[in-house]
């Protein structure tokens, strides 16, 4: 379990960096607006699920004509009481990531290796913020999802190849949240897991089809709070040594005997479904304002990512800290879901394991909604669909993609690793995410005069070719098993 060779790695500094470049959008020249306009989109300006979707008020005349950007109008804004109307879209989309994923990851991790693996958490959610960030720009000024503007400018003999990979990720993607929710299931009601998945699907789709975006978007946000609040309750309930987990946060180590977990881990909070997803919901704002208005407006947007994220950053900090303290302390190898619940009785209480069962369902099923949300979203974008949810394919797309999920959990595969491989692979695609959304927010053509500047796209071509250099990593260990 131990480190055999512990190696510093640079990503931390480098991610500090891409946070600090997305709090100062509009300081270099490219990123400015310069009276250019939204490039109008193909499709509708908000989420088909939201018909009603809130306008945004009127700007004051002192406060239309201030300066729209830079990092001090930036803090301004966040002590604005009209951030309050754009809270939601990236909570929406950090509930991705506390999914039952993240659990199987962050429970591996610090039942194995304590708080070794605190810093990925710290890693990957800066990172987070940057590519959401960047998602989000995406979707407010060209008025479509990722999805819809892969097809719309990139070539046809490429759109198809990221069309597969990308339905790849999110068969992957539902195989942990369907799951997820089934052991919710499972642990409070005694359900077996081949009732408990397809029970979540039904819930699901009655609640897509059923809802406003909007209500689905409160409801979500209420199941964040539910799982935010177990944890904080797990933690007292442990007490764990935050002397020795503070500094791992930022001390970075990894080898051959961690490289699976971290690799899962930073798959499991970078998701390539929440990317496509967050260009997608973000309109459920209104932005169509004048482009120093809207320049202004796009701070919530920020604000709204970085404070959500920074939640996501907060509970999955908490699930190691608590495996690390329960498990990693008292020397429990844990291999299952079941087993984490099950030993948090005898070690902690009947309290904590009701806190960790209701925290998974809450979980499975609030992540099996907003996964559903983006398979919709990309199989419309990809086939160039309208994203109606009256239409078949709409109806499809929301289910399509679950039934090879279904299938796994049918056949009885072993819960745990299934869940820390889907996330494996949502990392080994992530780069076919991530360089897509790139080019297309340096593009001129299809971000216009609010295109990303030389700066953003060098600290996002980093963060891709370090995710490819830790994918390349990961095949060099499972062939060689790490060199001895």
């Amino acid at each position: 379990m131990a480190a055999r060779r512990a190696a510093s790695h640079p990503f931390p500094v480098v991610a500090a960096v891409a946070c600090a470049t997305i709090a100062g959008v509009g300081t270099t020249s490219d990123e400015v607006t310069r009276g250019g306009a939204a490039r109008p989109g193909e499709g509708s300006a908000a989420p088909a699920l939201d018909p009603d979707g809130a306008a945004a008020p009127a700007l004051p005349p002192d406060r239309a004509a201030a300066p729209a950007h830079g990092p001090r109008a930036f803090v301004r804004d966040l002590f604005s009481r009209e951030l309050l109307r754009y809270l939601g879209p990236g909570f929406v989309v950090t509930i991705g990531f506390i999914d039952p994923g993240n659990w199987a990851t962050n429970i591996a991790g610090g039942s194995q290796f304590g708080y070794r693996l605190l810093w990925v958490v710290s890693a990957s959610t800066l990172m987070l913020i940057f590519l959401q960030h960047l998602a989000a720009r995406l979707g407010i000024v060209t008025g479509r999802s990722l999805a819809a503007n892969v097809r719309a400018h990139l070539p046809r003999w490429l759109v198809w190849p990221l069309g597969v990979s990308i339905a790849a990720a999110c068969t992957a993607t539902a195989l942990a949240e369907y799951l997820g929710a089934a052991l919710g299931f499972n642990l409070l009601f005694g359900l077996p897991l081949w009732l408990g998945a397809p029970l979540t699907l039904v819930l699901v789709y009655l609640a897509v089809l059923g809802q406003q975006y909007h209500r689905l978007e409160r409801m979500i946000v209420g199941f964040l709070a539910v799982i935010a609040a177990c944890y904080l309750v797990e933690l007292f309930l442990v007490r764990p040594d935050m002397a020795a987990a503070a500094p791992r946060w930022v001390v970075p180590s990894v080898d051959g005997a961690s490289i699976l977990v971290a690799l899962g881990m930073l798959g499991a909070i970078v998701m390539p479904h929440n990317i496509y997803l967050h260009s997608n919901v973000i309109q459920s704002r209104d932005w169509e304002v004048d482009p120093v208005q809207r320049a202004r407006l796009m701070h919530f947007e920020l604000a709204d990512t970085m404070l959500s994220m920074g939640m996501g950053w907060l509970v999955n900090s908490a699930m190691i800290i608590v495996a690390a303290a329960v498990f990693f302390a008292h020397g429990v190898s844990v291999d299952s879901i079941e087993q984490a619940s099950a030993t948090l009785e005898p070690l902690v209480g009947p309290a904590a394991r009701l806190l960790f069962g209701v925290a998974l369902l809450a979980a499975g099923l609030s992540s099996s909604v907003t996964a559903s949300l983006a398979e919709a979203n990309i199989v419309t974008g990809y086939l160039g669909r309208p994203e109606d949810p009256r239409t078949a394919t709409y109806r499809w797309g929301l289910v399509v993609l679950t039934f090879p999920a279904m299938a796994v959990i049918a056949a009885g595969v072993d819960a745990y690793w299934a869940l820390i491989l889907s996330q494996v692979v949502l990392s080994l695609q992530l780069p076919f995410t991530v360089v897509p959304l790139l080019w297309l927010s340096r593009s001129r053509k299809v971000m216009g005069d609010e295109r990303t500047g030389t700066l953003t796209t060098g600290v996002g071509v980093v963060l891709a070719a370090f995710i490819v250099a830790l994918n390349l990593f990961l095949l060099w260990v499972t062939v060689t098993g790490g060199g001895g």
